[in-house]
């Protein structure tokens, strides 16, 4: 896990990017953001790439290939697991199904996206904040 990484953001609504990007902004993080529509450019994009993000949040239900599917494949393939990406799902679809099943994939989060500006704020915060302070078996 790169700490100054970039965070990725696999969210197909463009109001949810903008209300994520806002408040970003506002808590001043110096990590770059990167948004993607669906699965399939996330999977594209961390392969074209040879960056090493801080943090995957990605949205369950998404077109081309949706959230729990991208997991799985990223979980699979061991060039992007070595990076040990944290990935976390963010998301309006809540219920004990979608929750168990983003667990069985290992996700190291599932969060409900807030509503209200200053909620989404405070779960943005805890995210980053936890995830700066844990450690990682390539942080050595």
């Amino acid at each position: 896990m790169n700490k100054d990484g970039e965070i990725i953001i696999i969210e197909d609504d463009e109001d949810d990017q903008f209300l994520l990007e806002e408040v970003f902004k506002s808590l001043d993080y110096p990590n770059k953001r990167v948004y993607l529509p669906d699965g399939l450019q996330a999977l594209e994009y961390l392969h074209s790439e040879k960056i090493a993000p801080f943090l995957i949040l990605s949205d369950v239900n998404m077109p081309k290939l949706n959230g729990l599917e991208l997991r799985n494949k990223l979980q699979t393939d061991a060039e992007l697991n070595l990076r040990c990406i944290p990935y976390l799902f963010f998301s309006t679809a809540i219920n004990q199904k979608v929750v168990i099943d983003a667990y069985s994939t290992s996700a190291q989060g599932f969060f409900i996206k807030q509503t209200s500006f200053g909620a989404l704020q405070d779960t943005i915060r805890v995210i980053v904040e936890y995830w700066q302070k844990c450690a990682a078996p390539n942080n050595f």
